[in-house]
Parts: C-alpha cells; sequence; structure tokens
C-alpha cells in the first residue's frame, strides 16, 4: 500500500481531464492502457488495485474485527494536504495517478461505510488536533476520521468529472452522512455537507448520458443529509432561506427553491421522486420551515395527482427519463401523498397517539419520566417560541390546511387504483390531531370517518387495510369520539374484523387500534359525574365483543398479544362486580383465583364461585361482562401472557394489574405474587419498574388482603440487595435510577400501612429490620436535605409532598414499634420525624 514516493496532486488533476472518456467497466482495463507507456508503472498501478481489493474482501469478510485497522487506512489529518509515505483509501481515492485504483478505493470505503461495524462511527467526537495530548481516545481519533473523510469526499465532488466515480463519491457521502453523530462534530459540518451538494446540484452535471442518474443521486445524498439527526445550525439555514422570500438574486443559492424545482420535474421521475423525499425530510425534522411553503407544496402535490387521474392509470416506477407525464409511476405519487401528509402533520402540530394515561406519578418518579420520540410526529424539539408567536394562528392549528387537502387532494387518491397510494392516503389521517378534527365542519368529519371504516372493511389489499387500522386507532383517542356510541361501534367492529386477518401485520395494527379503543373507554368513563351515565355510556355489547376479542388475541403471537393484555387492562378497569344481598351492593371480597397454570388446577369456575355465595346473584354494572367466567378468563390470560409472553407482553401485564387492583369492585390477592416474582427475577429494568408500581396501587391493606407481609417482605428484601444486582445488558443502567426512585415509592407506601396490621410476623420481621430501615429512611431524609439546596422554587411543593410521604412511612413504623416495646428505635425515628420539618425549602 506504501509507495515509495508520494503522490503528486497536480499529476492527479491532469489525468482527470484526459479520463473523461474511459470505459467505465473493470474488465476492460489491460496493461495496454492507451496513456500508459512505463510498464513499470502499470505493473505497480495493478498491485495497488489487487491490495485495495484484498481490504475489501478482508472487510466484507470480519468488518467487526476489521475496526481495528481503521486508523490505518483511514486518514487522521488533513486529506488536502498530500504527505509522503502516508497511504490511506482516501489518498488512493484523492491522489493517484490511475483511474481504476480510484475507483478500487471508492468501492472499498463504501464497504467499510456500510458494513455492520459503522455503527462504532457513533461514539466519534471531534475536538480538534489541538487538543490531542500524548494519547488519543478512540472516539477522538474517528471524529478525526469522519472530518477528514468528509473533507476529502466534499472536494472530490465538487471538482470530478469521470461519471462512474462522481456516483461513487455521492454513494459514499450517502453512507458517511448515515454514520456520523453530528451532535459531537463541528456545527458547521452538517450545513456545509447540505450547500455543498446543493452548490454541486445548481452546477448541473456535463455527462449527457449520466446526467439524470447524478443529479438524482445528489438529490438523494440531500435527503440523507437532512434526514439525519436536526440540526440547530441546519434550522437556522433553512429559517434564513424563508425569512428572505426568495428574492431572484438567492433562489440559486437556495436549498428549499431548489427541491421546489426540481420536484416539478414530472419528465424525470427519478429527480422527481427524490425532490419529494428530501422535502419531506426537511418537513419531519424542521417543521416551521414548511409554514413559509404549504401553498407551492400544496400546487405541487395537486399538480401531480391531476396528472395521475384514474383515466391515466398508474403503473409501476421505472424511473427512465421522458416518461410520457400522464403516465407518473405510483411511486412518485406515493412520495407526494406523503409529503402532503408530513406538512398536514408539522402544520397541525401533530405529537402522536393522544395520551389517555392516568397513571399517577409519585414525588419520588415524577422527575424520572422520560420523553417519548414517536417517529412519525415531526421534530420539535428545535422550534422556538419565538419563532411560533410569530406565525398566525391558523396556520399553526393546521385546520385551513386539513380543509383544503379534504376538500382537493384526498378525494383524488384515497380510490386510486394503487394500493401503496391508497395506503399513504388512509396513513394521512393516522396525523391529524383531536383538536383539527373537531375543528372541521361535520361534512369533512364524517368524510374522514366513512373512508376509514370503508378502507378497513372493504379494501382487498392487507396494506391498506392495515393503515386504515392504524388511523382507526389514532381517531379512537379523540375524547369526544369515544363518547359516540355510533362512531365507537362503528371502530369496534372494523377492527374485530381485521383482528381475524391471515395476515400478521394486519393483526397488529388492528389489536393496537383495539387497546386504544379499550383505553378510551375507560378513560371516558373516569370523566363522567354519575354511576347512571356511566352505565347508559357502557352498557352496550360492544363491551362484550371487544373483551371476547382481546382475549383470543391473547394467544396470538407477542407483538398482538401484548396489545391484547393492554386492552384486558383498560376493560378490566371498569369491570363492576357486585354481590346483591337483599338491597345493598357489596364488592366481592377476597376473590382468590389460582394462578396455577396446570389445567387438572385451573381457577375457580363461575359456577363455582356463584356457588359460593349461595342464593346472591351476581349481576355486572358498567362495562359489565354477563358473567364471571369472563374475569376468570382475564386473569389466566394474564398469568400465561407472564409466562410464555416477551418483554414488552409482560410489562403490559404489570400495567394491566395496576387497573385491576384500581377497579373497586373487586379484591384479587394472588396477583401480588406474580408482581413479586418478576420485580425479584426479571432481568428487564422496565418490566421490574412497572411490577413495583403496580405493587403502590392498593390503597389498604384490606385490598391486598393475605398477601401485604409478602409484599412488605418482597420489597424490603429487594431494596436492601439492590446494590449487588448484575446489570447484564448496558441499556438497563439508565433505568437503574428510576427502578430505585421506584423501590423507595412503593415501599413508603406499604410502610404507611403497616401500623393498621395485625399480622404478629410482620411486626417481628419490621423490628428485625429496624436498623436498615432506620438508615435507609436516614438516606432518603438527607437526599432531601440535598435537594432543597438545588431545586428550583417550582419544586416546593414536590419537596413537601416527599416529606410528606417519608414523614408518614416513619410514623406508621412508630406505632409498629412502640407496639412491641422497641423504645430506643422509637426514640430514633421520632427524632428523625421531628427532622425532616426543619428541612429548608428552596427560596
Amino acid at each position: 500500500m506504501k509507495p515509495k514516493k508520494s503522490w503528486n496532486p497536480q499529476s492527479s488533476s491532469d489525468c482527470e481531464s484526459s479520463l473523461v472518456d474511459f470505459m467505465s467497466s473493470d474488465s476492460d482495463y489491460s496493461d495496454s492502457d492507451g496513456f500508459v507507456q512505463d510498464t513499470e508503472t502499470v505493473r505497480k498501478a495493478k498491485v495497488r488495485v489487487a491490495a485495495i481489493v484484498c481490504i475489501q474482501d478482508l472487510c466484507q469478510a470480519d468488518s467487526k474485527s476489521f475496526t481495528t485497522q481503521w486508523t490505518l487506512l483511514l486518514p487522521t489529518s488533513d486529506v488536502l494536504q498530500p504527505r509522503k509515505f502516508e497511504a490511506t483509501l482516501m489518498t488512493c481515492l484523492m491522489y493517484d495517478p490511475y483511474l481504476k485504483a480510484r475507483i478500487a478505493s471508492a468501492s472499498a470505503l463504501a464497504v467499510i461505510l456500510d458494513g455492520p461495524s459503522s455503527i462504532f462511527l457513533q461514539v466519534a467526537e471531534y475536538k480538534g488536533s489541538s487538543k490531542f495530548g500524548s494519547f488519543t481516545a478512540l472516539s477522538s481519533s474517528l471524529g478525526q476520521i469522519l472530518m477528514q473523510l468528509h473533507t476529502g469526499i466534499l472536494h472530490l465532488i465538487q471538482r470530478e468529472t469521470h461519471s462512474r466515480l462522481l456516483a461513487s463519491l455521492f454513494k459514499i457521502l450517502t453512507l458517511l452522512v448515515a454514520s456520523t453523530p453530528y451532535s459531537r462534530m463541528p456545527g458547521e459540518l452538517l450545513p456545509t455537507v447540505i450547500t455543498s451538494l446543493q452548490a454541486r446540484i445548481n452546477e448541473g452535471f456535463s455527462f449527457k448520458n449520466y446526467q439524470t442518474g447524478l443529479l438524482a443521486a445528489a438529490v438523494g445524498c440531500l435527503t440523507a443529509a437532512l434526514s439525519t439527526s436536526p440540526s440547530l445550525d441546519v434550522r437556522e439555514m433553512l429559517l434564513k432561506e424563508t425569512s428572505t422570500g426568495f428574492p431572484e438574486t438567492e433562489k440559486k443559492s437556495s436549498v428549499l427553491f431548489t427541491l421546489l424545482q426540481y420536484s416539478e420535474q414530472l419528465t424525470s421521475p427519478n429527480i422527481c421522486f427524490e425532490s419529494l423525499q428530501a422535502l419531506k425530510a426537511v418537513s419531519h425534522n424542521y417543521p416551521n420551515t414548511m409554514f413559509a411553503f404549504w401553498e407551492r407544496v400544496s400546487t405541487i402535490v395537486y399538480g401531480i395527482l391531476m396528472v395521475a387521474t384514474p383515466e391515466f392509470p398508474s403503473r409501476p416506477w421505472k424511473g427512465h427519463t421522458g416518461d410520457p407525464v400522464g403516465f407518473i409511476g405510483e411511486k412518485v405519487i406515493t412520495a407526494a401523498v406523503k409529503l402532503l401528509d408530513e406538512c398536514l402533520r408539522a402544520l397541525s402540530g401533530f405529537k402522536g397517539t393522544e395520551d389517555l394515561s392516568d397513571d399517577k406519578l409519585t414525588p419520588f418518579t415524577s422527575d424520572c419520566i422520560r420523553m417519548k420520540k414517536v417517529s412519525s410526529a415531526p421534530s420539535y424539539e428545535l422550534d422556538s417560541k419565538e419563532f411560533n408567536n410569530n406565525e398566525p394562528k391558523a396556520c399553526h392549528s393546521g385546520i385551513e390546511q386539513w380543509s383544503e387537502a379534504i376538500e382537493k387532494h384526498l378525494p383524488l387518491i384515497l380510490r386510486h387504483t394503487s394500493a401503496m397510494v391508497r395506503g399513504a392516503s388512509v396513513t394521512c389521517f393516522a396525523g391529524i390531531t383531536s383538536h383539527v378534527f373537531f375543528s372541521l365542519v361535520k361534512e369533512k368529519q364524517d368524510f374522514i370517518l366513512s373512508s376509514l371504516i370503508n378502507a378497513s372493511i372493504c379494501d382487498e389489499v392487507p396494506s391498506v387495510r392495515s393503515a386504515a387500522c392504524r388511523a382507526i386507532g389514532v381517531i379512537a383517542c379523540f375524547p369526544q369520539v369515544s363518547q359516540s356510541a355510533e362512531i365507537r361501534d362503528k371502530f369496534i367492529r372494523a377492527v374485530e374484523i381485521n383482528t381475524r386477518d391471515p395476515l400478521v401485520s394486519v393483526r397488529i395494527t388492528a389489536s393496537w387500534a383495539l387497546a386504544n379503543i379499550c383505553d378510551s373507554i375507560h378513560s371516558s368513563i373516569d370523566d363522567l359525574p354519575s354511576q347512571q351515565s356511566k352505565e347508559s355510556n357502557v352498557d352496550s355489547p360492544s363491551i362484550a365483543s371487544l373483551t371476547e376479542c382481546a382475549l383470543r388475541l391473547t394467544k396470538d403471537g407477542d407483538k398482538i398479544k401484548s396489545n391484547a393484555v393492554r386492552a384486558l387492562g383498560n376493560l378490566s378497569r371498569f369491570v363492576n362486580y357486585t354481590c346483591l344481598s337483599g338491597s345493598h351492593d357489596k364488592p366481592m371480597d377476597r376473590m382468590r383465583l389460582s394462578i396455577n397454570t396446570n389445567s387438572n388446577e385451573e381457577s375457580t369456575s363461575s359456577n363455582d364461585m356463584k356457588g359460593s355465595h349461595g342464593n346472591a346473584s351476581n349481576s355486572f354494572r358498567p362495562g359489565s361482562m354477563g358473567d364471571l367466567c369472563w374475569l376468570d378468563r382475564m386473569v389466566q390470560a394474564f398469568i400465561s401472557c407472564v409466562t410464555t409472553g416477551n418483554v414488552k407482553v409482560q410489562w403490559n401485564v404489570c400495567h394491566a394489574l395496576s387497573n385491576l387492583f384500581l377497579n373497586e369492585t373487586l379484591r384479587l390477592q394472588d396477583m401480588d405474587c406474580i408482581l413479586l416474582l418478576l420485580l425479584r427475577d426479571s432481568s428487564n429494568f422496565k418490566i421490574r419498574i412497572q411490577a413495583a408500581a403496580a405493587l403502590a396501587v392498593p390503597a389498604s391493606i384490606h385490598d391486598y388482603g393475605k398477601s401485604f407481609p409478602d409484599v412488605i417482605q418482597g420489597v424490603e428484601h429487594i431494596i436492601e440487595n439492590l446494590g449487588s444486582d448484575q446489570i447484564s445488558a448496558p441499556s438497563s443502567f439508565k433505568y437503574r435510577v428510576v427502578l430505585e426512585k421506584q423501590l423507595t415509592s412503593t415501599m413508603l407506601h406499604v410502610l404507611t400501612l403497616a401500623s393498621s396490621t395485625d399480622h404478629e410476623p410482620l411486626k417481628d420481621f419490621l423490628v428485625k429490620k429496624a436498623p436498615f430501615l432506620e438508615e435507609w429512611l436516614k438516606t432518603l431524609c438527607s437526599s432531601l436535605g440535598e435537594t432543597s439546596t438545588q431545586s428550583d422554587v417550582e419544586d416546593k411543593s414536590l419537596g413537601d409532598q416527599k416529606k410528606e410521604m417519608i414523614s408518614k412511612a416513619i410514623r406508621s413504623l412508630i406505632e409498629v414499634y412502640k407496639d412491641r416495646k422497641h423504645r430506643s428505635t422509637v426514640q430514633k425515628l421520632e427524632e428523625l420525624d421531628k427532622s425532616i420539618c426543619t428541612l429548608q425549602n428552596p427560596a
């Protein structure tokens, strides 16, 4: 690889001009190259090419092990300054006088960046050459490599004259962009990539036969750069473009103007498609930039859809230049519809499915909230309030834009001959918000609902039905929709039909929509003021249909099973089981359901349970299941899913049991055992967190039943030994603190109830563990003191709540230790309780 003398960059550029018409096939190279007379020089060139090919083969054979050689093969110093005896793949690509060696270098670089080992580049961090000492960390070396690769590739893209090599450069840059963590690189790097590509696109390509292909590759590269994690520098660059209004003198330097211009070139489907993809990436990552372009985007999309009306049948995309405009490929149409979808989401502020969760956060877990990233929602992280406040209110709400889309665009594509186009059009409805939906006139609301129901039931293509089910799952979470029995029943029927589809992908989205419908029903019941209105709202055969459907889906695959368990959890929350005795309704007390999964020892049947209450009659109120057997089957389904389901299924079981515990008409004691087992034995921290949260749901000792001593002892044992837990996966580290805080909250809750117990062995246990509990409570109080000196004023209420929880637990333990004549511990705890009051709240 190391030549005896350094290459001359000037000779490289001289050769480039003579290689324009060089044959692009590797097989055409021979010793008789027209311009090569020196046989020794040709032989050395062939050796270099063979060596590069060997490097490429080694990388393909074991790319992971090959990463140790990156610092030898990839540049760490300025690639624009060739150095003697420094040969890397990049110097070969830039300065080798022979095209064959340069093409081989490009191919090897693409293999390195395209392999699974490229994931290692995610740890790269650029610190600048001046910050290096005697030791250079791997992250810094990788940062230097990425920086020099960017410099060299962008330099070549601006100057390369050979069409095949230029196409390879675009491929390398696309892979390089996908592998680079720009948040840890210089802020100007990503904007430089974008502006360099835009300048090269505007410059054009002189190769008549390859012009369209190279232009499409360049725009595709631009799409990759705009699709990477949003950059504040890129955002500012794009907003500056939008603020200028595109005066004639600045059009050529505008990235957005270039993309809008090429997206209108219907005679070049490749270029049009790539431009639409790039605009979609802009709308997704930089949604505020689209406010200034809605009219232009709407016009472009409408123009494409009008050309592709049913009288001009759509056909698969071929990508040939000069296709008749009437025969626009379905890929171009689909890209246009997806751009429309992304713009509507950006304009209406779509942030994902409506959150109906009513999970109560305790003071100790409230600061552990992790923002959920919704991939289908635009990225609003970089959008400033200042920019938002300057925009018209109507523009931000998206109402006008949605009305326009329903009137102009969607009627043209909902019944399109292409299933791909129909699926994309139905997916648009999955991005609407409740504010926009209920701001539309009733005719437009009905249009959306009827389109979804028809697509989910009547369309022959599974992908379209799946897309319709996803949209139904989104709209079903709108509060006003859940209160309409007519709409809800139509949604239930459509979803239930699709849960029986032979295709797994359809059943997954249908089960997700089913769970959302159940979540919406349970949320609407909690919001209603009176028992009478609750009964009228849910007393429907649809509830029975939902229950049977969810129970059936618990026997499906894990992705479907997790949604089914979530649905059952929501249903179990509002099931009312009462034992009628005379004129008084009493909750079903101490209902025991065996957790033995053996078929011969399954839980008590509904007949046995009915018989155990003599002549008392059983009835269900809101969401009544009509028969206790259904509740029995629910619990057995949870037990089965815990033992056979994956991590997500088990997490949903824990959450479902939380809902079951919140049902005031039921007292299920044995379910605590499942949660304790998961809390103790599961290797997944998220499951353990949810299990600990579920164990804190029962509000009284009576609700815990006979399992209360087991819960206290189990949680105490886990807290005491938490430090010795082995973390199997690196991803679990971030959940360790959350688990500790949830266990703290759960332990304080059950200790608060401990003074009410008459279970003597439990009191003996608490006396035995007095030293640990005293030290643990002291540590909690110390953490409050530390927090109070660092917290903001607005955290005062949170701090007070933490103090109250600790104080209640301490006072409960004091009662227990007084009963056991444990005076020394009582005295220490009383002093600790007094010290809590002296802790200063943040000023």
